[in-house]
């Protein structure tokens, strides 16, 4: 099975991503490609520090090239964004990144971005997947050149992803401003390719986890989220950094650590950014998020009149609405968040240098950042659990959902929305319930004014699959 879930097509190196597999979706991707750009077809291509993510890659510009695609390939592992910006940059009619994002080490990954600089559009991936469905059914015959060949040739051409990206990243922040604060900043790229990314923005910085392990070391997850970011909670208790910066394995997310070792999660962080730009640099138009994203953005766009798109979740739906409106952020509860001073994509080095900023020019802690968001919207506590099922204890959990319980415990159920999964509002509060459409997972989201309540709408979630 090779299916594109909300982020891709991801699966098992070996088992599921094997290089049969993936020759048949860059020869989709090619055929696709070929449609939509008869003249000069070109499309970027990078990749991750994941087992064998170079060679992937390098199969897939092959594959490109051998069909007549002009291939530009990173010479290194690149993040995500680097991708997505020269996509953009050089007018590329698409990107491709060999990355499993945040997964653990056994998966690796596909992600198409689309020419506008972002991830491609569900409509554009459908075009995809009926192309691959054709090639699953008729045997392929690759008679595809040398990697070296395609470079003589110039059919391929390699080059260098991130020094014109960390230019753009300099025009778009006040790094003059964020260096006189002289923050003492502890990053981790998860061994990710966001490695000496931000150091090189920022010299002083102190990186962890800064070596090229394809394994992620004693990380389960290359996912900057709390249960991950451990070693760095730790460090961040004994009080030697003002903050705390993570990035995922391809660098599109970004979590963050206070300087009393508090985990500051990602709805946060979309808040204090949303903020900053309407309020500081007073950007207008509309916010985009996903199902699963904090409510204080509800309250937020309520209170100043702010049109408010939701979407399923996944970002290529804030990105498809990004490029066709005006919008200020989008972004979703994983950590992935794109601006209107940005192009229409996560970018955790991005981010993390906008919140480095934020914080420079307030001239304020990222703890009192987000004091303020409480003392503005009220007390919003969130956590997610994601729960490994089978397919016939995803059945059961999605149908139990689908009986539309009146309470869960003892919370009454005031609304249920569907756009996505099911999310169960009860009296400040809410709980969503949704398979992971990249993983063999049910994912349980809650959001309420205490923890307790959060763990409780949690557990009461979990029961629903008995």
């Amino acid at each position: 099975m090779i299916v594109f879930g909300t982020d891709g097509w991801r699966g098992i190196i070996a088992r599921d991503f094997t290089f049969e597999n993936l020759q048949m979706v860059a020869l989709a991707t090619a055929k696709y490609l070929k449609k939509i750009a008869t003249n000069n077809p070109s499309v970027v291509i990078g990749y991750d520090t994941r087992f064998l993510s170079k060679e992937f890659a390098h199969i897939t510009a092959q594959i490109l090239a051998w069909q007549d695609i002009i291939v530009h390939i990173t010479d290194t592992f690149s993040t995500t964004p680097q991708v997505s910006y020269h996509t953009k940059q050089k007018g590329a009619d698409l990107g491709v990144v060999i990355t499993a994002s945040h997964n653990p080490a056994i998966w690796n990954g596909f992600k198409i971005k689309a020419s506008f600089g972002g991830p491609a559009t569900p409509d554009q991936i459908a075009e995809v997947e009926l192309e691959l469905k054709k090639i699953m059914q008729k045997p392929q015959t690759y008679a595809f050149k040398e990697f070296d060949d395609y470079v003589t040739a110039r059919k391929i051409r390699i080059f260098n992803a991130k020094e014109s990206y960390l230019r753009y990243i300099k025009k778009k922040v006040s790094l003059p401003t964020i260096r006189e604060a002289n923050f003492r900043i502890l990053y981790d790229p998860m061994h990710g390719a966001g490695i000496n990314t931000l150091k090189t923005l920022l010299p002083d910085i102190t990186e962890i986890h800064e070596t090229y392990n394809p394994s992620f070391g004693n990380l389960d997850h290359p996912e900057p989220i709390q249960e991950h970011l451990f070693d760095m909670i730790d460090i961040m208790k004994h009080g030697k950094y003002d903050i705390g910066i993570a990035t995922d394995g391809d660098a599109d997310r970004v979590g963050a650590v206070d300087h009393e070792g508090s985990f500051v999660d990602s709805h946060k962080i979309f808040m204090i950014l949303l903020k900053y730009l309407y309020e500081k640099k007073k950007k207008r138009g509309a916010v985009a998020k996903t199902v699963s994203l904090t409510s204080m953005v509800n309250k937020f766009c309520t209170k100043h009149e702010i049109p408010l798109y939701e979407t399923a979740v996944g970002f290529k739906y804030i990105a498809k609405i990004m490029n066709e409106e005006k919008i200020i952020i989008g972004g979703e509860e994983s950590g992935g968040l794109g601006t209107c001073l940005h192009i229409p994509e996560r970018d955790g080095v991005f981010n993390a240098m906008l919140l480095l900023e934020i914080m420079a020019v307030e001239h304020k802690s990222l703890k009192q950042l987000c004091d303020d968001l409480e003392e503005e919207f009220g007390i919003h506590r969130y956590y997610r659990r994601d729960v490994v099922v089978t397919a016939a204890q995803k059945k059961a959990i999605l149908s139990a959902c689908q009986k539309g319980p009146k309470k869960l415990g003892r919370f009454e159920v005031i609304k249920i929305d569907t756009k996505d999964g099911f999310k169960f509002f009860v009296n400040d509060g809410w709980l969503l319930i949704r398979a992971s459409g990249t993983e063999p997972l049910i994912r349980f989201y809650a959001e309420g004014d205490s923890m307790s309540k959060v763990s409780e709408l949690l557990d009461e979630g979990i029961k629903l699959r008995k």
